[in-house]
């Protein structure tokens, strides 16, 4: 039985990695040409730090999703009962597109205060500092990160989503559409946010996150610690962290603080106790 089982997830796993192989490829076709045709800055196509962006693209399509199904499940189902019965049966009675648009919602408030935790509490800014590292930004940076700082903000974002009723955890055998479309959406629209694209989009702008906007959360001036929605700026608006200014494009990237060159240094520099050695750096301040 154990074996069957082993050899069960074993095959689970070739699947995982075959399909995000796959994936690679496609995301590659897209945004390779378009950034070589609308770049905002000049930059190689196998840049520094490529490689090990590379494996974080692996580890982050493998790892957090391991991570998370436990957890997501006990604590929605903890903070359920908190929750009235009759929202669970006005919500439960929603079309899906309402149901959609509502978890959408939900969840990016829940993804926006997430990110912005991780960049005001010194502990989470230690993990999120490997996705800030980047000195050149282009659409496989989206998943430069560690697996730590994948899981937070995605509990931060789904958790909400499930205590509401809006949305199931994927556990067990029955598949809920709703966080699966917007886990695909919202990965979709990170590598596009991500990219080294001159695209504004215009007044569109204004309401979906847009590559001039997300390049300017990774500024590396006085501007930092502004936008922090992944899909929706208004929050940034409401939240007073807003900030685009038109035809204009951040002259550096990355933070000043040295980061652990080697993939496995910087999986492992978070952990580790601070010190007079320590590599991790401190949190961003904030305004």
């Amino acid at each position: 039985m154990e074996t069957i089982q082993l050899q069960r997830q074993l095959i689970s796993f070739a699947t995982d990695v075959v399909r995000l192989a796959i994936w690679l490829l496609v995301l590659m076709a897209v945004f390779v040409p378009l950034e070589r045709l609308f770049a905002v800055h000049s930059q190689k196509v196998f840049r520094k730090s490529f490689l090990a962006d590379l494996a974080y693209y692996f580890l982050t399509g493998l790892l957090p999703k391991m991570l998370l199904i436990v957890p997501t499940a006990l604590i929605a189902r903890c903070l359920h009962y908190a929750v009235p019965d009759d929202l669970h049966l006005w919500v439960a009675d929603l079309p899906l597109w309402a149901r959609l648009a509502a978890a959408w919602v939900v969840g990016e408030l829940g993804f926006y205060w997430g990110h912005r935790w991780m960049h005001q509490i010194p502990l989470l800014w230690r993990f999120h500092a490997i996705h800030h590292s980047a000195e050149e930004i282009d659409w496989l940076v989206n998943t430069r990160a560690h697996p730590f700082d994948i899981v937070f903000v995605r509990l931060c974002g789904f958790v909400p989503m499930y205590a509401l009723g809006l949305a199931q955890p994927m556990l067990g055998k029955t598949v809920d559409v709703v966080p699966l479309i917007i886990m695909l959406v919202a990965t979709l629209w990170g590598f596009l946010t991500h990219s080294n694209l001159r695209w504004q989009f215009g007044w569109l702008g204004l309401l979906i996150s847009t590559p001039a906007f997300h390049h300017w959360h990774h500024t590396n001036d006085e501007h930092t610690n502004k936008n922090y929605a992944s899909m929706l700026p208004f929050l940034d608006r409401l939240f007073g962290t807003w900030y685009m200014p038109r035809k204009q494009w951040p002259s550096k990237y990355g933070i000043d603080a040295p980061v652990a060159s080697g993939l496995t240094d910087q999986l492992l520099d978070p952990l580790l106790p601070r010190g007079e050695n320590a590599r991790v750096p401190t949190a961003q301040a904030v305004d």
